[in-house]
């Protein structure tokens, strides 16, 4: 199976993986401005999320897999990766593994490391949506509020819900395999891995995902790293502080 994407644009392949509960449509604006920039954007739903399919398979090595098939179905070679959170963990393995497909590597706040499962309290109120009792994209917003009280981090969410048919909400998200999976999501790029090509991790100055410390294991993994610091934003750098973050993209390109 292919994942589903949306390609914009023409010129040379530049592939964007999304985080965790993420999709696609987290990457259109800075995708729409990379695609007037002259490059063809694929903007990726990976499994289990977005529109792609579902599966009780997922780890890095099987979403790595996942973007070979994608690659070979669209002839897409010596592509430009970036990805964010969860995707960035993809990004490396992907770079690592299969680097003769990788022309420049750009990683968004995360690092090769391995981090703590902290996802928990998400999946839980993710959860306890019951959409036999909600009507409206309101109703799904407030049991939200009862476990997260960050407005942004609920409409980020939220953008999962859809409407299964006309009387019933659903979630996009595979919730019972990622809730079941979740220790994946943390585990480190494997040791003695290198990928030797042009690499720029992107880090969120208030986020802690990448600390200074960090620099000695990514130079391990990719010697030609540079690590670039995105002011005033956290975790979701690109969201938070785009116009910097797109600025660091291009002089990197």
């Amino acid at each position: 199976m292919i994942l589903h994407s949306q390609i914009l644009g023409s010129g040379k392949p530049f592939v964007i993986l999304h985080g965790f509960l993420g999709m696609s449509d987290n990457w259109k604006t800075l995708g729409n401005q990379w695609a007037e920039s002259g490059y063809e954007v694929h903007l990726i739903d990976q499994r289990n999320h977005g529109r792609s399919f579902h599966s009780e398979e997922f780890s890095y090595n099987i979403m790595a897999q996942d973007l070979v098939n994608y690659c070979e179905e669209y002839n897409l070679t010596e592509i430009i990766l970036l990805g964010h959170s969860m995707g960035g963990k993809v990004a490396m393995q992907f770079a690592v593994t299969y680097p003769e497909m990788v022309s420049k590597l750009i990683v968004a706040d995360i690092g090769p490391k391995a981090y703590p499962s902290h996802h928990q309290d998400i999946l839980k109120a993710l959860s306890s949506l019951d959409f036999k009792k909600i009507d409206s994209r309101g109703d799904a917003e407030a049991v939200l509020s009862e476990f997260i009280k960050d407005k942004g981090t609920r409409l980020f969410l939220l953008k999962n819900l859809y409407r299964k048919n006309k009387n019933e909400f659903a979630l996009r998200i595979n919730l019972p395999v990622l809730s079941k999976k979740i220790e994946e999501i943390g585990v480190p790029l494997p040791e003695d891995t290198m990928y030797k090509g042009d690499t720029l991790f992107l880090s969120g100055e208030k986020s802690g995902y990448i600390e200074p410390m960090d620099a000695i294991l990514i130079e391990k993994h990719f010697p030609k790293a540079k690590i670039e610091i995105i002011s005033g934003a956290g975790h979701w750098l690109h969201a938070e502080n785009p116009e910097e973050f797109y600025d660091n993209v291009m002089i990197f390109l």
